[in-house]
Formats: C-alpha cells, sequence, structure tokens
C-alpha cells in the first residue's frame, strides 16, 4: 500500500480499521483457516484464531476499566464469563503480556498492569515525537481526496465538542490520528504508536474529564489539520506535538484533583 489514502478507503476507515485489526494474527502466531468451493476454484478463508478475538476483548475490557490496573485476574471466572475455556483465554494473556498490558506472577497467575506517573511521563514525550512525525510525513503525502475525505472527519469531531459527547468524541479522534499514520506511510512508525497507545489504556484517568478539554482539543486537531490542509510539514509536526503533550498536562490536573485511590485487587482464590 502507498502512503496515500484514497478518499474511498477514508471514508470509510471506521470499518476499514476494525476489519484490518481482527484479520492480523499476532505476530508468529497462525490464525485458523477454511476452504471454501466457489464453481470448482478453491478459495482459502483466513479465520482469526479464538485467542486473538479473546485479546481484543480483554484490551476493550481493561481501556473500560472493567479489568482495573492492578486487578488479578481470576482465569476461571473469566473464562466462564466469556464462555471459552482457559487455553485460548491463557493464549491471549500471554500476547497482552507482550503488549506490555499484564504481568504473568509466579505462584499468584496474571495481573493488569499499572501506569505511574513517571511512565506516563516517559510515554507521551514519545508518543509526541511519533504522531508528530506521523503528521509531518502527511502533510507531504496528502492528496486534495485525502484531505477532503478528513474534513468530514474533522467536522464530526467539532459537532461532538460542541454537544459534549465524549464518548463519541474519543472513537471519532481515535480514527483521525488512526487516518494520520495511515497517510504517514511507515508502517513501522505506525507499529510503535499502535503499541504504545494500547499501554495508555492503563491509565486510570481520560484527558476529556477535565472542565473544557474537549473544547481545547478539538481546536488543536483543527489547527493540525489546517497545517496537513497548507502541506506544511514542520506546522503539522509541532502542533501534532503540542497536542500530545497538553494531553499530558491535562492527566496530571486530574490526578492531582482526583482523591488518591488504591488499585483494586480482587481477592485470590
Amino acid at each position: 500500500m502507498s502512503g496515500v489514502i484514497h478518499n474511498y478507503e477514508l471514508l470509510r476507515l471506521r470499518h476499514r480499521i476494525d476489519a484490518v485489526r481482527r484479520a492480523e494474527p499476532h505476530a508468529g502466531m497462525p490464525a485458523r483457516a477454511a476452504w471454501r468451493d466457489t464453481g470448482g476454484k478453491s478459495v482459502r478463508i483466513v479465520q482469526q484464531a479464538l485467542y486473538l478475538e479473546v485479546a481484543e476483548r480483554l484490551r476493550a475490557m481493561i481501556g473500560e476499566h472493567a479489568l482495573p490496573s492492578g486487578a488479578w485476574i481470576d482465569e476461571v471466572a473469566l473464562a466462564g464469563e466469556l464462555g471459552i475455556s482457559r487455553t485460548p483465554l491463557r493464549e491471549a494473556l500471554k500476547v497482552l503480556a507482550a503488549e506490555g498490558l499484564v504481568r504473568l506472577e509466579p505462584r499468584r497467575g496474571c495481573v493488569v498492569n499499572e501506569l505511574s506517573e513517571q511512565d506516563l511521563d516517559e510515554i507521551f514525550p514519545l508518543m509526541a515525537l511519533l504522531e508528530g512525525r506521523c503528521a509531518y510525513e502527511a502533510a507531504r503525502k496528502a492528496s486534495a481526496a485525502d484531505l477532503d475525505a478528513l474534513e468530514g472527519l474533522h467536522a464530526e469531531l467539532a459537532d461532538h465538542a460542541r454537544a459534549g459527547r465524549i464518548d463519541a468524541y474519543y472513537e471519532t479522534n481515535y480514527q483521525i490520528h488512526e487516518a494520520i499514520q495511515l497517510l504517514a506511510g511507515n508502517r513501522w512508525l505506525s507499529g510503535l504508536i499502535s503499541d504504545l497507545r494500547k499501554v495508555l489504556r492503563l491509565s486510570r484517568h481520560k484527558s476529556l474529564k477535565l472542565p473544557g478539554r474537549i473544547q481545547e482539543s478539538c481546536a488543536e486537531h483543527l489547527s493540525v489539520f489546517s497545517a496537513l490542509k497548507a502541506h506544511d510539514p514542520e506546522g503539522a509536526e509541532a502542533l501534532m506535538k503540542t497536542h500530545l503533550l497538553r494531553q499530558r498536562a491535562a492527566l496530571k490536573t486530574l490526578d492531582a484533583e482526583a482523591p488518591h485511590v488504591p488499585p483494586a485487587r480482587a481477592a485470590q482464590a
């Protein structure tokens, strides 16, 4: 795939990103396969391995804090809740351990990882550098059709910000960041960002909960988009870096204002 996304692809970004994420097996791990007969020709249909589907569900549960940071994972109860055996669950937990979302402890089992303030102070500057570079490359490579398609996503983002729809804003915001990654056309850069983004799901605060932050975030995104439309790589890079670092500042404010709550830990069986 070239670095530039066509208009049609961007318009279908939500479906496309979800489909790619579901279809790609974890590195080194096989997906299930079946064969379908179509008029005498055998066509191989690749099906995602069950443990990969489980891993994606667990990521969502961690992001939603249904599995909070610091919590011990009761494999028997969780397997029952998901309606699966413990084998695909354990394989999924190995994937999440490799991603840094959980850790496997001897004689204790699996525990959801926690992010310290130092962790966040180290991760966000890295994200700012990486996503800033994506914006730089996207500003160089974006076609008029790409920018027209991105226009719709930014209009949607602004509408969510005006209405205060935080969850919908997060979803559209995520799609915009993914679109810029795709426009950058650098799979190594995109891979690093995706891995760090998974780890950031462990954060117990959401920056948009800070009063006024959703409007500030939207204004920052619109500024980045203006730089993309102007084909200004340096400007897009600087604005994206600022956007990420302001997210970290918002999280610091929320943490300072919130009462301290020790990490939730389920009682061990």
